[in-house]
């Protein structure tokens, strides 16, 4: 979702540079990076580490709170699409082929930014809230899946961060990836594309059968 559908990092930004400096510190480039797709838990764990603070002192519960209301108030100033997202979810839906949307964002965020990206869209939608463990562990893909009746190498994953590829591609989907805030790396199961900007139908059969060298490329064989 942030990132890949909606260009929402830029607002997670601003509300990672206020925690950072809720707790005495500036946010760095590279602590920024590091929490980029990660979960709220997650993300809040590296800004502590950064600001050296003892576990003790960690207000957790106090601070999820705070940022959960920070973030609802930006979504709520507005939730810009990323380049060619909508035609993209339009083309997929056209096709026949059902979409769950798969975010570590907690389901209170997600209900907001479906506003934007219509929930009717959607055959199913997992938060980070809703699984055991969040990206890069592989549960919401799974769960994702799952709620398809299909296994993890039957679908496609579309993601833009290095812990949501990771996520993606540990649980077994072949992933088109399209970096945005910080690059991602080579490897299994990955395939790269500049933007979302005239995706086209053989360019989903591609990134999915490219992993599935057994099947023929053709619109027969693409994902359900």
């Amino acid at each position: 979702m942030d990132g890949t559908l909606l260009d929402s990092e830029p607002l997670w930004d601003i509300a990672m540079a206020d925690l950072a400096l809720r707790h005495g510190i500036m946010m760095s480039p590279a602590l920024r990076e590091s929490t980029l797709g990660n979960s709220l838990p997650d993300a809040m764990t590296k800004v502590y580490d950064a600001a050296a603070i003892a576990e003790p002192d960690r207000d957790r519960d106090g601070d999820y709170r705070w940022l959960l209301d920070h973030v609802a108030g930006l979504f709520a100033a507005g939730l810009p699409w990323r380049p060619g997202a909508a035609a993209a979810l339009d083309l997929v839906a056209g096709a026949g082929l059902p979409m769950v949307l798969v975010t570590n964002t907690v389901r209170e965020l997600t209900d907001t930014a479906l506003e934007t990206l219509g929930r009717d869209r959607f055959t199913a939608t997992v938060c980070g809230d809703e699984v055991p463990v969040g990206k890069p562990a592989p549960d919401l893909y799974l769960r994702g899946a799952a709620l398809l009746g299909l296994t993890p190498d039957e679908c496609l994953a579309v993601e833009d961060s290095p812990t949501g590829t990771v996520a993606a591609t540990a649980a077994g989907c072949p992933t088109l990836v399209l970096p945005s805030a910080a690059p991602v790396p080579s490897g299994n199961l990955r395939t790269f594309r500049e933007s979302l900007v005239g995706l086209t139908l053989d360019d989903l059969t591609d990134a999915w059968t490219g992993q599935h060298p057994g099947h023929r490329s053709d619109h027969r064989d693409m994902p359900r």
